[in-house]
């Protein structure tokens, strides 16, 4: 069974291919890999689905090209696994920086293959503080991620897995250092220039307009102890612009509810994609 395909411009775009089904298409968060969808993928197979996830150009087992780590480029290989795959009728679900590729795909490709839509922890509509944006991340927290990342990336990402993205930071948390060694082993597999570009690419693109493209269901889920996709500029701004969205906040929750809410998250899912 093939693994990966080829893309217009010769990046090798590796994937997973589970079960069967009407097909659901996961695009995973900054630095990460498909790997991070895996509790997802075990779930939805199992439940009748056919569950795909790729390594984003530069993310895990995918070549690692200098150039086309933006937003644009990620869409046009979204569409390409799509037609590659020959998949209608997809139900696309994106994480974090996951959430505006998929938002970029159909602002670029449209819903001709896409039947619903579900957004979490995701960046959109815009991610970066501007003055339409006021309750954005201010643009020192991304430069400051960028000169960690050329003086120590390894350290980086081993203090966002140990902190922020899981919540592991907040008093009382059940930490993970499984969950931290995930984390961090999933962004020292990518590419050292990808995962550098890919921060200007999550943090500054706006979205605003693709959203307005959206005519299919859409389901938002947020957590409201996010610390690094805050709630207020993020899912909140995003359930006002979609015109077929439902909101989920989940109390308590961090970034990377994905795994720390992975039961919760799994049956909402599974919720929406059957209704």
């Amino acid at each position: 069974m093939k693994t990966a395909f080829t893309t217009r411009d010769g990046t090798e775009i590796h994937y997973k291919d589970w079960g069967s089904g009407r097909p659901v298409v996961l695009s995973h968060g900054w630095p990460l890999s498909a790997d991070s969808w895996e509790a997802q993928m075990m779930f939805l197979a199992g439940q009748g689905f056919r569950v795909v996830a790729h390594d984003r150009r530069g993310h895990g087992r995918s070549a690692q090209p200098w150039r086309g780590n933006d937003m644009d480029t990620y869409a046009d290989d979204l569409a390409e696994l799509l037609e590659a795959l020959a998949l209608h009728d997809v139900a696309l679900v994106g994480f974090s920086a996951g959430g505006g590729e998929v938002a970029r795909y159909i602002g670029r490709h449209g819903t001709a293959r896409v039947r619903q839509a579900v957004l979490v922890s995701a960046v959109p509509p815009r991610l970066l503080r501007t003055p339409s944006n006021p309750e954005g991340v201010p643009a020192e927290v991304f430069d400051g991620m960028r000169a960690r990342a050329r003086t120590d990336r390894a350290q980086l990402y081993r203090e966002l897995g140990a902190g922020p993205f899981f919540g592991f930071n907040r008093p009382g948390a059940k930490v993970s250092e499984g969950a931290m060694d995930w984390f961090w082993l999933q962004g020292m597999q990518a590419g050292h220039k990808n995962t550098y570009d890919g921060i200007q690419a999550f943090s500054e693109t706006d979205f605003t307009a693709d959203l307005q493209r959206f005519d299919v269901p859409t389901l938002v889920v947020h957590g409201d102890d996010d610390q690094i996709a805050p709630l207020e500029c993020t899912a909140r701004r995003c359930a006002g612009l979609l015109p077929d969205a439902r909101l989920l906040v989940y109390p308590g929750a961090p970034h990377g509810l994905i795994e720390t809410h992975k039961d919760r998250f799994n049956a909402d899912l599974l919720a929406f994609l059957q209704a």
